[in-house]
């Protein structure tokens, strides 16, 4: 009797998996209720800014929250193979936008807002998401122009320069003097949030601003501060529609500042991605990114179209995708679906258009401190001993806080240029953009004479006078045990510049006698040691950023990594060392040993040496500050992510 074949059933990835129905209801709204004040906290403050009426906040709202649900349908479920990243990631309107849609409104209606600045927002909006969606092949080339101390200039000023909005909503301007009663609303919504985040934890922390904003709303209605009359007054049902305020406009400047925007949105989204990706154990590659971005332009188009605002990952879910451990997808699907049924209902939007100015100030006056929090944040990643960055954040700050304060400065100059200072933000981002560009991209970099030591720095004339063993004791990391090459290094002082300093300690390497060579080879691990090795424990076997090792690798991958480490010491009596970029994959290393075992032994030595190197090098540019500003940049913000 022949017996049956039996097929291996394909094991899904959790982040494909179907929850059932109940509970991916209950987990979908749970995300909803995670999302909800900081998705329509974004229409609401651009809304009390141009001065629109509540009619049309209401449609804003309603046109936000239904995008907000197609944005994540995109990225989520994908649209083709190139767009959508299908991970559990909610798609939100980034507040990044919220100054400058302000500053277009307002720049191009000479102050005075209303619906008829929308059109020019939503043209620079379209223009925006077109190019976040055709730019994503060369997002690399952008990103040099964006280390950590511009993003987190930016970051700041934005967050700073929005204090001053929420200092209206705050006390209330619009209606005269400001009121005690109005300061107290807005000081006990922000008092209720600052508890919740103290006393509640995992999910129901990130609800603390929703919780501010029921209790100061509630607290209004009961005292007759606040009136649902416009609930009342709102279609049970209805649907934005295409182009809703008109034909958009496109204005150059405009269009720039919502660029920007968009630029440093794909480098938190990038930031996002990888984040979510650790959580769910799915390993992100550059397609991955290119999708996620994708997504980023094709919903911030639809934004525009849509009369909603640009779209990026909302970092609040990611965090509840790590709080719950459920990693699902299809979770934020469901999320999504509940997402356009709440935009079919204006009444909801009247509902959150109902909210009182003083209880929106306390609660935006939380969440914008937070955005420079941010910035605070991502430029502590950057060398905080460089004077550069120094000058770069504290003109950006300074000439953001200038406008901001005395924004008739504007006035002076001529009309073409306002719209690009009328905010702290536009200041702000080109100053720290231009300074970045001057100080690290233009000419010889004065600060390349610095190395980083535990002490906090040391310059080249420093290294030049020092002794052998100091000059040792501060390169030492460059190597694992052995120190001669330094040692050699030491003789060819003085360096006129720090590429000298590097070529002298390669040259030491190449043109060592054999004994010398094969100590250091036999000093490296090889590729099993390293990359099977954890974390923490592949960074102690090895500091450069090339050589980590590779998370949940499963069975076979393990044993293919295992076999061509032994293959390779059998057939050369060395470890297999090789230097690991960030690109690397299981594949790509056996690949490259696999063809490395075809060498001689005299072209292989001469290979391992300059893999030796090669991590040499990597080390290198850690050690010493800015040695190669722009690949450490890059570096950074792929893998340093939190």
């Amino acid at each position: 009797m022949a017996s049956a074949t039996v097929h291996p059933v394909p094991v899904r990835h959790p982040v494909d998996h179907v929850p059932p129905a109940p509970k991916l209801v209950a987990l979908g709204l749970q995300h909803v209720l995670a999302f909800y004040a900081g998705a329509v906290i974004v229409p609401l403050l651009i809304a009390g800014s141009l001065n629109l009426d509540t009619e049309t906040t209401i449609h804003l709202i309603n046109a936000d929250l239904l995008t907000c649900g197609i944005a994540t349908l995109i990225q989520v479920v994908g649209v083709g193979r190139h767009v959508g990243v299908r991970l559990p990631i909610i798609q939100g309107v980034t507040t990044t936008a919220v100054a400058p849609i302000i500053a277009i409104g307002m720049g191009v209606t000479d102050g005075k807002g209303g619906v008829e600045s929308l059109p020019t927002v939503y043209g620079a909006v379209i223009v925006a998401g077109l190019f976040t969606f055709f730019a994503t092949p060369v997002f690399a080339r952008f990103l040099k122009f964006f280390p950590p101390v511009v993003t987190g200039s930016v970051l700041l000023v934005m967050g700073t320069s929005l204090l001053v909005v929420s200092a209206n909503d705050f006390t209330n301007y619009a209606s005269g003097t400001p009121a005690l009663k109005d300061l107290g609303y807005a000081g006990g919504t922000l008092l209720i949030i600052v508890l919740a985040q103290r006393f509640f934890k995992g999910f129901l922390g990130t609800l603390a601003v929703l919780m501010g904003l029921v209790v100061g709303t509630v607290t209004a209605l009961i005292l007759g501060d606040a009136s649902l009359d416009a609930v009342g007054e709102a279609s049970a049902v209805g649907i934005t529609t295409p182009f809703y305020f008109g034909v958009p406009q496109f204005n150059v400047a405009a269009i720039f500042s919502m660029v920007i925007v968009m630029i440093i949105t794909m480098v938190e989204t990038t930031g996002d991605v990888f984040a979510t990706g650790e959580i769910v154990k799915k390993r992100i590659r550059r397609n991955d990114i290119k999708r996620a971005l994708r997504a980023d332009g094709l919903s911030t188009f639809l934004g525009g179209v849509m009369n909603s605002f640009p779209y990026t990952c909302f970092a609040q879910n990611v965090g509840l995708v790590r709080i719950t451990n459920v990693k699902s997808r299809w979770v934020a699907a469901a999320a999504a679906g509940f997402m356009i049924v709440l935009g079919l209902l204006p009444k909801a939007g009247a509902v959150v258009a109902s909210i009182p100015h003083p209880v929106l100030g306390g609660a935006s006056l939380a969440m914008f401190a937070t955005v420079a929090w941010v910035g605070l944040q991502t430029i502590a990643k950057a060398d905080l001993n460089d004077n550069r960055n120094a000058v770069i954040v504290t003109t950006a700050l300074g000439l953001a806080m200038l406008v901001t304060f005395k924004p008739s400065i504007a006035d002076a100059l001529p009309e073409w240029s306002r719209i690009f200072v009328s905010s702290g933000m536009s200041i702000g981002a080109l100053t720290a953009i231009v300074l970045n560009i001057v100080f690290f991209h233009i000419g010889r970099q004065s600060g390349s004479d610095v190395a980083r030591t535990a002490a906090g720095g040391v310059s080249l004339e420093q290294i030049n006078a020092m002794g052998r063993d100091e000059f040792v004791a501060t390169l030492r990391p460059l190597f694992n045990q052995q120190t001669w090459p330094l040692e050699s290094a030491w003789e060819a002082r003085p360096f006129a510049d720090v590429n000298q300093l590097r070529e002298a300690i390669q040259v030491a390497v190449l043109t060592a006698s054999d004994e010398r060579k094969f100590a250091l080879i036999e000093d490296y691990p090889d590729m099993a040691t390293l990359v099977l090795a954890d974390a923490d424990s592949a960074h102690a076997i090895s500091a450069d950023r090339g050589s980590i090792g590779l998370d949940e690798l499963d069975d076979v991958e393990r044993e293919r990594i295992l076999d061509i480490s032994a293959a390779y010491r059998e057939r050369f009596g060395l470890p297999f060392v090789a230097y690991l970029s960030t690109n690397d994959t299981v594949d790509s290393i056996i690949e490259s040993g696999v063809r490395r075992l075809s060498n001689s032994d005299q072209q292989e030595k001469r290979v391992l040496l300059t893999e030796i190197v090669e991590i040499a090098n990597d080390r290198f540019d850690i050690l010493l500050a800015d040695a190669n500003p722009v690949r450490s940049a890059w570096d950074r913000k792929f893998t340093e992510v939190e």
